[in-house]
């Protein structure tokens, strides 16, 4: 199981948020967010949105730190990638 998270730099709610993705499939997203603890409300589209605060958790499990445009990379080349605005 390979995920992969980037910095906590997208401010939101009076915090700093990252960006959680799997290359592989959707349930192997999900997956590794209930492992870590991540509530479902926090998937938005094609990632999960992870408060900085639990940044160390989700490195700590196994995800892999990539910068932002390699998240966008990832998920274009794996298929997954649902931008705003795109049907699901």
């Amino acid at each position: 199981m390979t995920v992969y998270i980037d910095p906590p730099t997208w401010p939101g709610h009076g915090r700093m948020w990252s960006h959680l993705i799997s290359d592989v499939s959707y349930d192997e997203l999900h997956a590794f967010a209930s492992l870590i603890g991540v509530p479902s409300r926090a998937f938005e589209r094609d990632h999960y949105d992870v408060p900085s605060h639990r940044y160390a958790d989700a490195v700590a499990a196994g995800a892999v730190e990539v910068s932002s445009r390699e998240v966008v990379r990832l998920l274009v080349k794996a298929g997954l990638r649902r931008p705003k605005g795109r049907p699901a």
